[in-house]
């Protein structure tokens, strides 16, 4: 009877603080995803084009990585859901392409850049609404 009430008490208790598990997926990820130095950058949709505020992003990321020589990086492309996969991982290549390009004006050797798409696959913010595609748009630059 004992071990009974005691189970009940951390049951009562698990219910009541929930899993310090979950995320809070309006706020997880936000940035540069997994709280690295450099930041991601964003894009339209249905388009690779870097505009100036990514330029900025892409500038800060350069100096970040002159000041730390010997870094590389792999630049991720993402896409939001809509589109055939297929599609994605073009468009996923294109971003991740036109990011490693802008950072290769900056100034950065192209040896130390790589890039891959994972399209829709790896989402930010797995919600389906206006809001999570446009986190979804973009490049991330992993540091290595």
């Amino acid at each position: 009877m004992r071990s009974l009430k005691v189970l009940a008490v951390c049951a009562i208790a698990l219910m009541v603080t929930g899993c310090s598990c979950r995320t809070n997926t309006s706020d997880a990820n936000i940035g540069s995803g997994d709280g690295g130095p450099l930041k991601d950058i964003h894009f339209a949709f249905d388009s690779y084009k870097i505009d100036a505020t990514a330029k900025g992003i892409v500038a800060a990321n350069a100096e970040w990585l002159k000041a730390n020589p010997g870094k590389t990086v792999q630049v991720e492309g993402h896409t939001d859901e809509r589109g055939t996969a297929e599609y994605n991982m073009v468009l996923g290549s294109n971003r991740a392409r036109a990011a490693a390009d802008a950072l290769r004006a900056e100034g950065i050797d192209a040896s130390s850049l790589s890039t891959v798409s994972y399209g829709e696959e790896l989402p930010v913010d797995p919600r389906h609404n206006e809001e999570a595609w446009a986190k979804n748009r973009r490049a991330h630059f992993k540091v290595n």
